[in-house]
């Protein structure tokens, strides 16, 4: 079995962008140059970048929004960049890849939750007691059940993006791909939309893209890639990555709140030990060295 679900080879994709004069043309816009790229089945991947870094064109061509300009791209073993893919060689692939947006909005199309959620697969051509069964577990799964006769613009932000993500997960897909998907919401849908993303990728095995620029978000993978003026800058684990703080900076990112605080007290004198890429992992290192400098 193939270990990689996605691999990309030195990918590349150009915008063409009319400019207006005495004579057309257009003007060729580089959003991504040379991006080399596996990503592995079960993996939980944060992808980081500044506005205009190129991330979400990356999103766009993994699903088949757009078409490379250069380079290849393999879906499960398929290269779904070559000169005889067909249209039902990307409906097949399509089934493969979930997308999530921005806002959940763009992407709720019935006016009642239970058949925004049967939408997709009804577009299968499933049975309809399997298209029951499948609508009801996937609200389940994102805590939204008790909802399924509600009408969708009556929710919450988070809760309507709830509803977004069910209906990707009842087509089934074996990658999710999350385009800034809570950027949208307040704390509390952030919140919720990533325990979701943690739950389906952890019991459920679903290959997880979250592409984000909340680095609290991007430290909670296991493995965090960092896009820069449309190429691959860093990739590695988030304590590898975020350990570049200098680097980020010039990137115009930050790490963590909680490591930006214990490298700044670091840097103040302040003898302290352990990581702090989580709100959590920051909590436990403030409070050993307070308990250790009581002891002194």
């Amino acid at each position: 079995m193939n270990d990689y679900i996605i691999k990309c080879e030195n990918l590349g994709f150009t915008y063409s962008e009319n400019i207006e004069g005495e004579t057309s043309a257009a003007e060729e816009i580089p959003a991504l140059k040379n991006i080399t790229l596996g990503i592995k089945r079960g993996e939980y991947l944060a992808v980081l970048g500044h506005n205009g870094s190129g991330k979400s064109t990356l999103a766009k061509l993994l699903n088949m929004i757009l078409t490379p300009t250069v380079g290849k791209i393999y879906i499960d073993g398929v290269d779904i960049t070559a000169e005889d893919f067909t249209e039902d060689d990307v409906f097949a692939i399509r089934r493969k890849i979930g997308m999530v947006f921005q806002n959940p909005d763009n992407q709720l199309v019935a006016t009642v939750v239970e058949e925004d959620v049967a939408f997709g697969p009804e577009n299968l051509g499933l049975p309809r007691e399997e298209i029951r069964r499948r609508v009801n577990s996937s609200l389940a799964l994102v805590g939204m059940q008790n909802y399924m006769r509600h009408a969708p613009h009556k929710l919450s932000g988070g809760q309507k993006q709830r509803v977004a993500i069910a209906g990707i997960i009842a087509m089934k897909p074996e990658v999710i791909i999350f385009d800034e998907s809570t950027a949208m919401l307040d704390p509390l849908g952030r919140r919720e939309v990533i325990e979701i993303m943690e739950r389906l990728n952890r019991e459920e095995g679903i290959t997880v893209i979250n592409i984000t620029h909340y680095m609290e978000e991007a430290a909670r993978a296991d493995r965090v890639v960092v896009i820069n003026d449309g190429e691959l800058a860093l990739d590695g684990t988030p304590k590898k990555v975020f350990s570049k703080v200098a680097r980020l900076h010039s990137m115009g990112l930050e790490a963590p709140q909680g490591n930006e605080l214990v490298l700044l007290l670091r840097d103040a004198g302040c003898r302290i030990d352990g990581d702090s890429l989580t709100e959590e992992e920051c909590v436990e290192t403030l409070y050993n060295f307070i308990s250790k400098e009581k002891t002194i």
